[in-house]
């Protein structure tokens, strides 16, 4: 892996009150006060974020939040800037995850928004994208890919994209307890740094990292973890609990 520092993230999605976010974030960083080959990442909802970062304080575990609006400020009911987030401890941003583009009318335009926002302000985006199983079963899986990068990164200087993290999540592997394939993760993750060498040159896509996000579990993130383009991973329900997290982590 050349130049390239593992990263285990964990998207909590909707899950936790504030009192259990804390509790889990202090016994996460607890579990991961050792030094071990990954970065760590955590992103909680909004209302935990702040005293979530508090709670991480002192520990080597980087907060992100799960999404974020492309404006620096506005009358925009329910919108959270990226100011707000780097103001409540976070580093790193999520953006393009396909439960936003599922539930929440996100495009590879507004994607493209967030993502030129987040860089704008030093907020590192974890930028996702990856093919429904309708998608995958038309052969439709490179097509996808191929549009929701360009049109993601487009207008993007290269050398802010040093910033970036890719994600690739296929959307029929998340939360369905499916997961690629050696094969299949290592054939996309090829591809996705091939689009990027195409776009931004070589030394940015051997540099970038690109996690897989879908059904990642202790059981299976040592195999993952092997696969030569994988750089990490995003985690969903197994970040949840800390003792969990923290096996993936330990992989």
């Amino acid at each position: 892996m050349p130049d390239r520092k593992p990263m285990i993230a964990g998207n909590w999605k909707m899950f936790k009150t504030v009192q259990e976010a804390v509790e889990t974030a202090t016994r996460l960083a607890e579990i991961t006060a050792s030094p071990s080959e990954a970065e760590v990442m955590i992103a909680p909802s909004f209302v935990q974020l702040h005293p979530v970062a508090q709670a991480l304080a002192g520990s080597r575990v980087a907060l992100g939040a799960q999404d974020m609006f492309w404006e620096k400020e506005g009358a925009y009911t329910g919108a959270v800037s990226a100011s707000m987030l780097l103001s409540a401890g976070c580093a790193y941003v999520i953006v393009g995850h396909s439960e936003r583009r599922q539930f929440f009318a996100e495009t590879d335009e507004t994607v493209n928004k967030k993502i030129r926002a987040a860089l704008e302000s030093d907020l590192k985006p974890v930028f996702c994208v990856g093919e429904t199983e309708s998608e995958r079963d038309s052969n439709k899986t490179f097509s996808v890919l191929d549009k929701q990068v360009r049109i993601g990164l487009k207008n993007i200087v290269c050398d802010d994209l040093e910033k970036l993290v890719l994600a690739y999540e296929p959307v029929w592997a998340i939360g369905t307890g499916k997961t690629a394939t050696s094969e299949q993760a290592q054939e996309v993750h090829a591809f996705l740094r091939k689009l990027i060498e195409e776009i931004c040159g070589n030394s940015l896509a051997k540099s970038l990292r690109i996690l897989y996000g879908g059904s990642v579990k202790p059981n299976n993130v040592e195999e993952l973890m092997s696969i030569s383009d994988v750089d990490g991973a995003l985690v969903g329900g197994a970040s949840l609990d800390a003792e969990t997290f923290g096996k993936i982590v330990y992989y």
